[in-house]
């Protein structure tokens, strides 16, 4: 639809609104009649602009022509910057991507394309923008930037009087103030221009705003120079955007250092490498301790704070058993890339520093490693950096081809040992006993492990059941230095309490507040990482970073600012960790991929954007900061999520709660008899090695197994010719799809590679794809070959699918809880896409889980599309509770949200379940639940919960223990003096998993809707009515809360197969 400047309606609409601009400026003629001749122009200008503010792409040369027609004179852009420095949070004066003005763009297809959903695209020949070819920004190589000019209030109303009202007065006020405030002897005007100087926009796409940038002297401070965290808190509240955010503060002061003494001096020439290559020139207490451990061939496990030096203990040992015997090798285990990556090039840096160890080859033994160089690294290596995958599916498997490795073998390190835990952990347990075995046999029984990690709880009794050693030594008196620490919950500014104009402007919500404090932070030379807890929300924080700071010409900021998270190629993935590890950054927008002990250069703050997914997890990620012995900061910004504000109401549990433990089962049948089929393929089994697998192997390997005439039992023939290929251990779906960018003809490039179960939601025709903090848009994707092409543009819209078709189950059997049932077997889980709608800005991700919360805050939806995708089907086991009859009548004559009660209770069973993180349930959408149309798709009344990984046998377990888990949801929901419930009703497990201290009463910190259908009481009744324990109907209060359409039925029964009898209780 294009916009007629000249047309007759809008010449109308102009003249009327001229006259009654010319009324109002008559009226307010005597009372600015005090102030200086240059605020009554920057009056009349604003005045005019407000009256011409009518185009849906409001370009300052379109809005300029039409306020030198009212003004009848030369409108410059230095009057604007002034009511830009007068009023920062409402004008929006700024260069942006000229397709970001773009509001729909183009439709998928025309036949898919509906009839209201007009073009509103800028068209290139209004813009005038000259962008020479030679310069352009990394990411940005096809664009073009155009300057903008919006108010906060621009917002379609049919009373454009009240409108013009408020804006003059909100100029009015802006100008009082700054007069009021002017010191005697001073001129307002000069300082609201010397002001002004900072709100000059700059052009990104023109090579000449780069340097003209360079000439503004904005120097960022060196870390060294960077004003204290004190000094910048107290700048923080002198801020016109500080609105009391800060819920809580607390401040840990600096420790000094503990050292420690070995037993046996280093040699010289190890104490060299330590001085030369780390300025070490002493040990604290748990490094010495370890140490002396080690030496002493004792298994140990440091679980000491963030950045206290943990690599050295296992560091140095190997240095001195290289000295002893140059055939000596070592397994250094990572759970991540980056952080196998970080600590090889430390240890080569110590090697290089080392007389007589110059020679050592170390090298990098991952999924990126090139086929053609594996043999090189088996034969030449003394030192390799892997993972446990790596050593399940190619070292193991292969253990010929590495005997004399194994052989000589006299350290395995295992860095941040707290994230080996429930499934993944279990896998690695039986990893572990299957690496004991072959080395064994292979005649090296002297392997010392040794294990790192952050504080947890019970740090012996976890290396002990993850390796199935048990001469352990445990240390975890910390004797690092660190400086002073402050903490802050910071409660982002109650939208419904700001000025209207401000939060339709975007500068409202959790993730602007993070945005903002990070840019501020960055200026000053505080170098931060912000943690998102999704993808999805990373690149979203990434693109307005982009934004913000292109806006605000900060390019020298812009350019030390980097996104990390999984997903990214190879390339890319080695770039970033480059930059982060030289210190050349100012800022890291990632997800938890850098939570680990990564040593990311210097970082003085941490903000996380959401509580994380647990106590373990927050502190982790903040002492992330302060890793030089520097006073540092880290920030939690609260979501509006139930989870989080019950830390913003409760924020001594941050400091106070103690830590769960963490769940290894090793005695899952399941689990077991997977890697006995690997096991058994790497060198036939006997049931002599129930000495590693446990009592449960001899059974296992008579019914699952093959024996030979000899008695030796090898894999069942359906896993060969390689088991380890059966067997996924991190329950991660194997297939990818392959994104591939196709802006540029004949020259497509593979950004990225994501699993099938995102795939399904983030890759269709016409939906928008982030990476790097720039926006795609899917133009073709192919199931069959499982490639996504996408063509690079900067849209103002992101995309959601607005419907899912989930859980159907088939092949059940009973189990009698009393006198209800507990069901088992095949889950059915289909998804479907029917479409997506396009939603200008979502900044929380709040809004990114629940599409109906960003239209309460008032994210626009610009379109509905519907697509014809595939359905992604998958089969799973499962287990379910059907909600009784006579309670859902109750119910309903409560008033009682369905859909509420049995999201809540599925989390309560779930929260009490030491194995929880490996199922999942159908978690329910507000913006489905709170509909008021009519609902197509009704869903039967049950509890259902199912493995996450197709592969995965968490859910027999949890069947097994199904009933007792039900009363302790029951007990401790029932219990909890929360009113709407919260995120720790804490109590010890009492079932065989009772290793840990299991999370929370009705809310979930992974669900995937952010808990919003949630009802504590509803969950409670259905969980008394499934324990047959007493409700009295009477004193059930009636609801009067969120109601939408009916989406639940009666759960039918599902016929159990034939001879499938009823087990015991």
């Amino acid at each position: 639809m294009k916009r007629s400047a000249g047309s007759t309606k809008g010449a109308s609409k102009r003249q009327k609104v001229s006259s009654a601009t010319s009324t109002r400026n008559q009226d307010k003629e005597k009372e600015t009649s005090e102030w200086p001749e240059y605020f009554q122009d920057a009056l009349n200008t604003v005045l005019a602009f407000v009256s011409s503010h009518r185009h849906i792409a409001t370009t300052f040369p379109m809005i300029r022509s039409s306020a030198e027609g009212l003004l009848k004179r030369f409108v410059c852009s230095q009057k604007v910057v002034i009511v830009k420095a007068l009023l920062p949070d409402v004008v929006e004066f700024a260069y942006i991507p000229r397709s970001d003005l773009r509001i729909h763009g183009e439709a998928v297809s025309q036949q898919n394309k509906r009839s209201n959903s007009p073009d509103f695209m800028l068209h290139p020949q209004s813009l005038a923008v000259d962008t020479p070819l030679d310069y352009r920004l990394p990411g940005h190589e096809e664009e073009e930037h155009v300057l903008v000019l919006e108010f906060a209030e621009n917002f379609r109303t049919t009373k454009s009087g009240n409108l013009v009202d408020k804006r003059n007065q909100r100029f009015k006020d802006a100008v009082v103030e700054l007069m009021k405030a002017t010191p005697e002897g001073e001129v307002s005007m000069d300082l609201l221009q010397a002001a002004a100087r900072d709100h000059i926009p700059v052009n990104p796409s023109a090579k000449k705003a780069l340097l003209a940038n360079e000439s503004q002297n904005l120097i960022i401070p060196e870390p060294k120079d960077r004003p204290s965290i004190d000094d910048i808190l107290l700048e923080i509240q002198k801020q016109q955007w500080y609105k009391n955010q800060i819920a809580d503060r607390r401040t840990f002061k600096e420790k000094v250092a503990i050292e420690g003494l070995l037993a046996e001096p280093l040699s010289h020439t190890i104490q060299q490498a330590l001085r030369e290559s780390r300025n070490i020139t002493s040990l604290y207490y748990h490094q010495a301790a370890a140490i002396n451990a080690i030496v002493q061939r004792k298994h140990v496990i440091v679980s000491t704070s963030t950045a206290s030096g943990k690599s050295v203990i296992y560091q140095v040992p190997l240095l001195k058993f290289l000295e002893e015997n140059s055939n000596a090798t070592a397994i250094l285990i990572y759970p991540t890339k980056a952080l196998a990556q970080d600590q090889r090039t430390a240890l080569e840096q110590l090697l290089c520093a080392c007389p007589g160890l110059q020679h050592i080859k170390v090298a990098t033994y991952d999924g990126d490693t090139p086929q053609d160089h594996r043999r090189t690294i088996r034969e030449t290596a003394s030192v390799i950096f892997t993972n446990f995958d790596m050593l399940h599916a190619s070292i193991l498997p292969h253990e010929e081809l590495w005997r004399t490795f194994i052989k000589n073998i006299k350290l395995v390190a295992v860095d941040e040992l707290h994230y080996y835990s429930n499934l993944f952990g279990s896998h690695v347990a039986q990893i572990i006993r299957r690496f004991r075995r072959i080395c064994a046999a292979v005649g090296n029984q002297r392997v010392v492990f040794v294990s790192c990690s952050a504080t947890i709880s019970k740090p012996s009794q976890h290396m002990k059941r993850l390796f199935g050693v048990e001469d352990v030594e445990e240390i975890v008196e910390d004797g690092a230095p660190s400086g002073k620490k402050y903490y802050l919950v910071w409660d982002p500014f109650n939208v419904k309490d700001m000025d209207s104009g401000v939060a339709k402007l975007g500068q409202s919500g959790p993730t602007w507040e993070a945005i903002n404090l990070m840019i501020f932070l960055m200026i000053r030379g505080v170098r931060v990482i912000l943690f998102c807890k999704i993808r999805r929300a990373c690149e979203l924080a990434m693109k307005a970073l982009r934004q913000r700071l292109s806006a605000e010409g900060r390019l020298d900021v812009l350019a030390k600012v980097m996104p990390y998270r999984g997903g990214y190629s190879q390339e890319d993935r080695r770039r970033i960790e480059y930059e982060a590890f030289s210190g050349h950054l100012l800022g890291i927008v990632a997800t938890n991929a850098l939570e680990l002990g990564v040593d990311i250069g210097v970082l003085d703050a941490v903000i996380m954007l959401g509580f994380p997914f647990g106590i373990a997890n927050f502190r982790q990620q903040a002492g992330r900061a302060g890793r030089r012995s520097r006073d540092s900061l880290a920030v939690l910004v609260a979501e509006d999520l139930p989870i989080d504000r019950n830390y913003v109401k409760f924020p001594d549990k941050l400091y106070n709660q103690p830590m769960d433990d963490l769940t290894v089962d090793i005695e899952s049948k399941v689990v077991i008899e997977a890697h006995l089929q690997c096991a058994a393929h790497e060198m036939p089994l006997s049931k002599d090695d129930a000495f590693y697998f446990g009592a449960s192997l001899g059974d296992l390997c008579d019914s699952k197994l093959r024996k030979d005439k000899d008695g030796w039992y090898h894999p069942h023939p359906k896993f060969l010719p390689y088991p380890a290929k059966h067997i996924s251990i991190r329950g991660a779906d194997d297939d990818k799809y392959t994104v591939i960018d196709v802006t540029k003809v004949g020259v497509p490039r593979i950004i990225e590679e994501i699993e099938l179960s995102r795939a399904i939601f983030e890759l269709y025709e016409g939906g928008v794809f982030m990476h790097q903090g720039l926006t795609f848009v899917v133009k073709e994707v192919s199931h069959d070959t499982k490639v996504a092409r996408l063509v690079r543009a900067d849209v103002n819209w992101i995309t959601k699918p607005r419907n899912v078709d989930a859980m159907q189950t088939h092949r059940i059997k009973e189990i009698a809880r009393s006198p209800h049932r507990a069901y088992f077997g095949r889950v059915d889980v289909t998804t479907v896409v029917f479409g997506f709608r396009k939603i200008r800005c979502v900044w929380t991700l709040a809004d990114i889980l629940s599409i109906s919360k960003s239209l309460f805050r008032g994210n626009k939806v610009l379109d509905v599309v519907d697509v014809d995708t595939p359905p992604y089907e998958r089969q799973v086991t499962g287990f379910w509770f059907d909600v009784p009859k006579d309670l859902l009548g109750l119910l309903r004559e409560k008033h009682f949200n369905l859909a509420e009660a049995i999201h809540s209770a599925s989390h309560a069973w779930m929260n009490r379940f030491a194995l929880s993180p490996d199922l999942r349930t159908e978690c329910k959408a507000a913006e489905k639940e709170y509909n008021k149309e009519e609902s197509q798709r009704k869903r039967p009344a049950r509890l259902i919960l199912y493995d996450a990984s197709r592969k995965g046998s968490v859910s027999a377990q949890a069947f097994d223990h199904s009933g007792e888990v039900l009363r302790q949801a029951h007990d401790t929901v029932e219990t909890c003096s929360c009113e709407d419930g919260c995120d720790k009703c804490k109590s010890v497990s009492k079932d065989s998993f009772s290793l840990l201290i299991i999370f929370t009463g009705i809310h979930s910190a992974t669900c995937s809707e952010g808990n919003v259908v949630a009802s504590k009481m509803g969950a409670l009744l259905i969980l008394k009515a499934l324990l047959n324990l007493d409700i009295d109907a009477d004193s059930v209060v009636t609801q009067f809360g969120s109601q939408g359409s009916e989406t639940i039925v009666e759960a039918t029964y599902i016929r159990p197969l034939d001879g499938v009898q009823v087990e015991p209780a």
